[in-house]
């Protein structure tokens, strides 16, 4: 008699250590493994620069390490084709950058669908870009550079950091809003891009503001219009395109966090409260605000709308522009 009760003790004493710990880990994420963060562009980058804000105070609100793995090429691609084959279970989200609107109408072929590869948990910010020219070029506004432009049809040029990137774009919609055909000289990045500009080797470059406030506040380029609806925080004297003369005018750069599709609506839930969580940081908060972007306000709902909104704006671009990476 006192074996079994001995036995029932024990047990009773083993289901009770168990599910706690249990509850524990049916309470995170993958059963608390590693979240890695799949960085779709090199570090150092805005995408990188973002993961690694959002990383340390999305691992504080779930409970669990949250680590940055970058996986560049293929603009964003290589990373985003490892997410969507991954486990829907939390454990490999996809931070990519404005690109992943903009590839389906780029690219004949993905290696994966991006309408149904992946659940959007959320949009991290919004940052605008801005018009900038060479400190002597004869143009002092946008309006001057769309005059400029009619006289003169495919005279004008602006820089890009290569075909089909977001300055590329950026112009593309600029040349559709303004009505004016430019000459679109690419480079192979935005560093030579951006020293080709300030030289006066080429007029125009639709610039990040992060990367070249120094560059505007050092008068080695002349802001003349930011990409935003609203005026950017950094350059409160700059015009918006609005503002300009060019109606229905907006370019943003903003990061999207993905999860596999397939994920559990509760895991999904879970992942996109802690990012908003975490983007409400007062830390956070300020270097958005520091690099005039603002903090997304929408959950994954309002994040996949958006996503939508972006596809197709840009399909119509890229077809009507008839714009190619090749």
């Amino acid at each position: 008699m006192s074996r079994i009760t001995r036995r029932t003790l024990l047990a009773t004493a083993g289901a009770a250590i168990a599910a706690p710990m249990l509850a524990r880990a049916q309470d995170t994420i993958a059963g608390g493994r590693l979240i890695s963060l799949i960085v779709s562009y090199p570090a150092g980058g805005g995408a990188d620069l973002m993961a690694r804000l959002l990383a340390p105070h999305m691992a504080q609100a779930l409970g669990q390490n949250v680590v940055v793995e970058n996986k560049p090429g293929a603009s964003g691609q290589l990373a985003a084709a490892q997410v969507a084959r991954a486990t829907p279970d939390g454990s490999q989200l996809l931070l990519d950058a404005s690109s992943f609107a903009v590839n389906p109408s780029l690219f004949p072929k993905l290696p994966y669908d991006t309408a149904s590869a992946f659940a959007p948990l959320a949009v991290l910010a919004l940052f605008p870009n801005v018009m900038v020219c060479t400190p002597s070029y004869e143009a002092k506004g946008v309006r001057d550079v769309i005059r400029m432009a009619k006289e003169k049809p495919a005279r004008i040029a602006y820089a890009s950091s290569g075909n089909g990137s977001a300055q590329h774009l950026a112009g593309a919609l600029f040349e559709q809003r303004a009505d004016v055909n430019l000459v679109h000289v690419p480079y192979k990045g935005g560093g030579p891009a951006l020293n080709d500009v300030m030289g006066g080797q080429v007029p125009l470059f639709f610039a990040n503001v992060a990367s070249s406030l120094g560059h505007i506040q050092g008068g080695k380029l002349r802001p003349l219009a930011v990409t935003s609806t609203r005026r950017a925080r950094a350059l409160p004297d700059v015009p918006t395109m609005e503002e300009a003369g060019v109606s229905g005018y907006e370019v943003l750069e903003w990061n999207p966090v993905l999860a596999p599709a397939g994920i559990a609506p509760a895991v999904r839930a879970k992942l996109g409260n802690a990012i908003a969580k975490a983007m409400a940081e007062p830390e956070v908060l300020g270097r958005v605000r520091s690099l005039s972007g603002e903090v997304f306000t929408g959950g994954p709902e309002q994040a996949a709308d958006f996503l939508q909104q972006q596809q197709a704006l840009w399909a119509r671009v890229v077809r009507e522009r008839r714009i190619s990476v090749g």
